[in-house]
């Protein structure tokens, strides 16, 4: 994917990009679009990063060397009946927003979960007011199957959020061939 004539770039986050994913949790769309508090140290996610479970994934997205958004792909790899499962959390920066980045770490993160990791589902969580997100997950393929109310406090207020899930296209019932 090319963005102001610079590839969107999608590797694994390293230690050294704490300061550059605190950067992107500043910003208001982003840091509301998640459950992240504001006003997390550039230390704690250092800390973060060098105690990452390494049976998750980091992801981090690069336009010219820059990041600009991280996704986070968690194996629910420590409940035996649920090792099939990835919950997936992602944040762009808020001047990165509606250019493509989420496209591209969405690809990426469906391609190691698909081709890599066999995961059978992918879930997420996302708030009912981020069209913009749920246009891209469903652009993935991911499927709202239900309605949290009151799922967190944000701004001040309690917000609804979707649960999403995605069934890998070859698993039974994910509108794969059988």
């Amino acid at each position: 994917m090319i963005m102001s004539g610079h590839p969107i770039v999608v590797r694994r986050a390293e230690p050294s990009d704490a300061e550059a994913i605190h950067s992107t949790f500043c910003g208001p769309k982003a840091i509301g679009g998640t459950l992240q508090i504001p006003y997390a140290s550039v230390e704690m996610w250092r800390k973060r990063l060098s105690e990452f479970p390494p049976e998750d994934h980091l992801l981090v997205a690069t336009i010219a060397g820059e990041v600009v958004a991280n996704l986070a792909l968690h194996v629910a790899s420590k409940v035996p009946r649920r090792r099939h499962t990835g919950n997936i959390g992602m944040a762009v920066r808020d001047d990165r927003q509606g250019r493509g980045v989420g496209t591209a770490l969405m690809t990426a993160a469906i391609e190691l979960a698909d081709r890599w990791l066999n995961l059978q589902r992918l879930e997420l969580s996302v708030y009912t007011d981020n069209l913009a997100a749920m246009a891209l997950y469903r652009k993935f393929g991911f499927s709202i199957e239900g309605t949290c109310r009151a799922y967190a406090f944000r701004d001040g207020e309690y917000v609804d959020a979707y649960m999403m899930a995605r069934l890998h296209p070859a698993f039974p019932d994910g509108k794969g061939e059988q």
